[in-house]
This record gives C-alpha cells, structure tokens and sequence, in this order.
C-alpha cells in the first residue's frame, strides 16, 4: 500500500493527473487498518485488536468522506 501511495503521488505530481496525495491518505489508512483488522483475525489475536483495527478503520473512513463531503 504504501509502494501504491508513493507511486500515485508521484504520477499525480509529475501529470496532473489521477487523484492528489492529499486525497488519497483517508483512503489509504482506512484499507490499511481493514488489513491489519483481517490480519489480527487470522492470526488468532484477541477479538480486542481485530475489534481496534476495525474501529481505527471507520474512524478513518468516516473522517475521508468528511472530508469529501465538504467539497
């Protein structure tokens, strides 16, 4: 993810093209902590971490389509 982030900030920087850096953080850290919610599930964590990483996901997603409601 983190390869795909600089990638596309890098594209967007050097065209103008495709999505800003800017945009793509809520994004990115809410897949991220879905990843770590799915990765703390199969690893047989506490349901107390899958539950944190789930809970860090929404918040993120939330605060993403905050930020793109505003515009």
């Amino acid at each position: 993810m983190l390869i795909e982030g600089i990638a596309l900030a890098a594209y967007h920087r050097r065209t103008g093209r495709g999505v800003a850096a800017g945009d793509m953080v809520g994004v990115l850290l809410a897949g991220a902590f879905l990843l770590l919610a799915l990765r703390s599930a199969m690893t047989g964590a506490s349901w107390v971490w899958t539950a944190v990483w789930l809970a860090a996901g929404f918040v993120a997603h939330l605060v993403d389509l905050g930020r793109r409601w505003r515009r």
